[in-house]
């Protein structure tokens, strides 16, 4: 019978796969290994496939728009109240076919890879950043045990540590010493990277009109406007900016049944712009 929709739960090596028809009756549904998928697909007639957005989703979302096929994302929060029993991979499909179908379902937009490669150096230069901000408080912690203080803000670290190292009236054991070396060359070597990722989403800022143009908003700098592009992609997904403020989380929370508004804000941290206040 012709398959009309299909969910997918996506997995590293081992997917499953839940296929109904036109009545909603189910007529497929198979595991497959990573190897068959494409294989499988591209001999399928064209249809609809839910996947849930999860790593590796925004690829074969791309893969299978290749093949035809009509693909949407959905957040797995949203699948969660379509599971009718224990939670597995096969009822997950299922439960991914079914809620794939709803019309007051939301969906998450199809990033496309020159979004997904700009967020991963966003990412990178996060990680950097937690990883030098990390280093310096431990410096900060190492000198405080021998009666040294620093002021705050890492560029101090910098000015100072050469002047400690150099200054033999502090009395610093030469084991010491050598580790304050150490670990001041690791993050130089840390500022270094993420001034060298900071001047890569320079470069992609400056080659994308959309960011530009968020750019001139007051405010709104290079790494900023880089993310949220990549991030939202084409805002004509949202209905409204009120919309985009709630995905942002930046309105209060509906968490009450008088009609009234409550008053805890929406705190959603998105991986790829926490780095965004990190280093100030």
């Amino acid at each position: 019978m012709k398959i009309t929709t299909v969910g997918i739960d996506l997995a590293k090596n081992v997917f499953q796969v839940h296929g109904v028809d036109a009545q909603g009756k189910t007529v497929l549904k198979k595991p497959l290994p990573r190897a068959k998928m494409l294989t499988f697909f591209v001999n399928l007639s064209p249809c609809l496939i839910g996947l849930d957005a999860c790593g590796g989703a925004h690829y074969w979302a791309r893969k299978l728009q290749g093949f035809g096929h009509e693909v949407k994302l959905i957040a797995p929060q949203f699948v969660k109240p379509y599971v009718k029993t224990n939670k597995n991979d096969a009822t997950d499909a299922e439960a991914i076919c079914e809620a794939v179908t709803r019309p007051n379902m939301r969906f998450v937009p199809i990033k496309t890879e020159e979004q997904q490669s700009i967020l991963s150096v966003h990412r990178a230069r996060e990680g950097f950043v937690k990883a030098r901000t990390a280093q310096a408080n431990a410096i900060r912690g190492f000198l405080g045990e021998f009666g040294i203080v620093i002021a705050q803000g890492i560029k101090q670290i910098a000015v100072r540590l050469p002047e400690i190292l150099e200054d033999a009236s502090h009395c610093l054991p030469e084991t010491f010493r050598q580790l304050l070396q150490r670990l001041g060359e690791h993050l130089k070597e840390l500022d270094r990277q993420v001034a060298e990722l900071e001047q890569e989403i320079q470069r992609w800022h400056r080659g994308n009109a959309d960011s530009r143009r968020l750019s001139a908003i007051p405010g709104i700098g290079p790494i900023t406007a880089s993310a949220l592009v990549a991030s939202i992609g084409d805002a004509g997904h949202f209905a409204n900016g009120r919309q985009l403020a709630a995905w942002l989380g930046l309105v209060l929370r509906q968490s009450r049944s008088d009609g009234k508004t409550g008053r805890t804000v929406i705190r959603k941290l998105w991986c790829h712009a926490s780095a965004y206040s990190a280093s100030k």
